[in-house]
């Protein structure tokens, strides 16, 4: 069943930076083998004026590094105003709410909005609210399934499993386009373990050529190593925690990073063009500079940049 949730981060700034499947820009050595089943079909670009702030109300924050204050899941944040903008979204950052720009809701939100509930907005209409934060994240986590799926569709290494990726994907497609009911209902953490699994196995493929590493030796996790310059080439950095740690000058090229915690991770320098399932989240949450390099169809985080160090104007 679908249940308020606590996420590590919540935002609406950078979402648009992420373009939806079917206009994809893949990492180099990956182009589209044939077109993607579905793409473009679900829009993966967050559209925040089309949203009702869902994700500055539904999910809950603590206070912490991250977020200034702490707020709980249905509860508006202060900094919510009645036309659904945030007061300070030109200063999260400053004002001690930094998890806020690191967050992508992957199109979810206007889904939510102007499909799922037809435009009605939980201002307006109270008695929908509860379900429309369930929903939302629920259909967050089928819209960045989607985006994944429509990357694994563009790996040549993975044609054989095409057909069962096309059909997660059309899965995927066809329950985030459910009733606020069935959505409410769906158990979408048994979807998402089917569709890892498939995933795992497109990784594999496309990592079979990349000399594979063994991530942080005699380490569960990566949590606050210090591995710069090292060579991660092909390494599966799925749970391994790389939150905190050096990888500057790092050789990540075809890293296996789905859900990995990059948070407070110094990229800089480090190399990670052909890795596998990285989002924009992700690098937002990471440090880095003008020398880190990215897939293709992401972009260097605005903080990346010697004028927003601190001490240094802009």
């Amino acid at each position: 069943m679908g249940t308020a949730q606590t996420v590590p981060f919540i935002k609406r700034s950078h979402a648009s930076t992420l373009k939806p499947a079917g206009d994809l820009t893949l990492p180099e050595g990956r182009q589209p083998a044939e077109p993607v089943p579905g793409g473009g079909r679900l829009s993966l670009r967050a559209d925040c004026e089309r949203c009702f702030a869902l994700c500055c109300v539904g999910p809950a924050f603590s206070a912490s590094a991250d977020f200034a204050i702490s707020k709980p899941a249905g509860q508006p944040c202060p900094n919510l105003q009645p036309d659904f903008r945030c007061s300070v979204h030109d200063r999260l950052r400053p004002r001690g709410f930094g998890g806020c720009t690191v967050y992508d809701c992957f199109g979810a939100g206007q889904q939510v909005a102007q499909v799922t509930f037809g435009g009605r907005d939980w201002r307006q209409a109270p008695e929908i609210a509860a379900q429309m934060f369930d929903v939302f994240a629920i259909v967050r986590q089928l819209h960045e399934l989607f985006w994944y799926l429509s990357e694994a569709l563009a790996m040549r290494p993975a044609r054989p499993l095409h057909g069962e990726l096309s059909a997660a994907l059309q899965e995927t497609e066809r329950l985030a386009g459910g009733s606020p009911d069935a959505l409410a209902a769906l158990d979408v953490n048994a979807h998402r373990r089917n569709v890892n699994a498939l995933l795992l196995r497109a990784s594999e493929l496309a990592r079979a050529g990349a000399r594979r590493q063994e991530a942080g030796p005699g380490r569960a996790d990566l949590t606050g190593a210090d591995h710069s310059a090292a060579d991660h080439r092909g390494a599966d950095l799925t749970g391994k925690d790389p939150s905190g740690a050096n990888l500057a000058g790092a050789s990540m090229r075809g890293a296996y990073l789905i859900g990995a915690d990059l948070s407070g991770a110094d990229l800089s320098g480090a190399d990670l063009t052909g890795s596998i399932f990285l989002t924009q989240s992700q690098v937002d949450a990471a440090k880095g500079d003008p020398g880190t390099k990215l897939p293709p169809s992401l972009i260097s985080p605005a903080h990346w940049l010697p004028s927003a160090m601190p001490g240094q104007s802009g």
